[in-house]
């Protein structure tokens, strides 16, 4: 049973969120969308994500058109039920020895350690069941996709174009299950998701999630980031699966630290009266805390187990208070994340 959260007073804001990628993982953005859908002065205005991100996007946008905020909610946890339950019998699960000291990792699962082995030397192209992910079905059941057109949230979701090395960002009129089958397309485990004779792998690649569409489409001051991927790790990477995750954390995060860079060049040199950069100049940022997951390893991304999914729930609806009790009053007055910094050494 969840205990009451505090609840804020406040004139309505109207505000963006910005949802990173990131597997099972991805649960810890359920929670903080949980928790941001019970104030009634929190309106979303537009939404970006990228894989799970993207995810979570497309089902708080068909959600959010059929039943509100409340329908949001529900339809956010009977796709994560979905995630859990089509996973059941799954040969990628937890060893014993983890299960039963409690640890959140599949470094010692034969089926992950299989599955990872054969990623790095078995193209997906060879095999037969290559194109085939799992999460097809679970988006086609749990996802109303006719509802997203219609929706007062506008969607952003990127995939990454194979051929350009470009990211392409699909909005609500778009989306379909290939679409977020393509944003969450890794290159190693899936065949490259075909769109309109382009072929697309992860968001990730080219925008975790891709942010300028939040400004240049949306009528919202304030940009919310929930992050997946920790920018900074406090000890250094040693192990093979360490050395790897932390690469591709660095990699993914990338893209938007370029933009976050970007913005912060803009806001610098344009004014907030003229009419060129007026919506960059404006523009105030936030993010969300996010600690739990420089406690997680890689593996724990591919995780499904009802009880891991709804601890990252619990975790992102904590965080989400967090914020909301340090920074509820400045959504609408002020920036609360420091992106100047970035500019350092620049």
């Amino acid at each position: 049973m969840e205990q009451a959260s505090k609840k804020f007073s406040r004139d309505t804001i109207l505000v963006d969120l910005a949802l990173q990628g990131g597997g099972s993982h991805g649960a810890f953005t359920w929670g903080v969308l949980d928790r941001f859908l019970e104030e009634p002065w929190f309106e979303i205005d537009g939404v970006s994500g990228t894989s799970a991100g993207a995810m979570n996007t497309a089902v708080l946008a068909a959600g959010f058109a059929k039943g509100g905020a409340l329908g949001a909610r529900v339809a956010l946890e009977n796709f994560w039920r979905g995630v859990s339950d089509a996973a059941r019998f799954s040969p990628l699960q937890r060893g014993l020895i983890d299960r039963l000291l409690g640890r959140w990792t599949m470094d010692n699962s034969p089926g992950y350690i299989m599955a990872d082995m054969m990623s790095r030397v078995i193209s997906p192209y060879t095999l037969s069941t290559g194109a085939k992910n799992p999460l097809r079905d679970i988006l086609a059941e749990f996802i109303d996709f006719e509802a997203i057109p219609n929706s007062p949230i506008n969607v952003f979701v990127t995939a990454t174009n194979v051929h350009t090395g470009r990211g392409r960002v699909f909005r609500n009129h778009e989306i379909t299950p290939e679409i977020l089958l393509a944003s969450a397309c890794l290159p190693t485990m899936f065949q490259a998701v075909e769109i309109d004779g382009d072929h697309y792998w992860d968001g990730g690649y080219s925008g975790n999630p891709t942010l300028t569409p939040l400004v240049r489409y949306c009528k919202s001051d304030d940009m919310i980031l929930v992050p997946i991927n920790p920018v900074e790790r406090a000890e250094v990477p040693r192990s093979p699966s360490e050395i790897m995750n932390r690469l591709n954390e660095i990699s993914f995060n990338a893209v938007a630290l370029k933009e976050l860079r970007m913005i912060a060049m803009l806001r610098k040199v344009v004014d907030a009266g003229d009419n060129e950069g007026a919506e960059w100049a404006k523009l105030r940022l936030h993010r969300v805390g996010n600690d739990v997951m420089t406690t997680l390893g890689a593996s724990s991304k591919m995780i499904t187990e009802w009880a891991f999914l709804t601890m990252l729930r619990d975790e992102g609806r904590k965080s989400a208070q967090v914020f909301l009790d340090e920074h509820a009053q400045d959504l609408g007055r002020k920036s609360t994340m420091n992106i100047d910094a970035l500019l350092d050494g620049v």
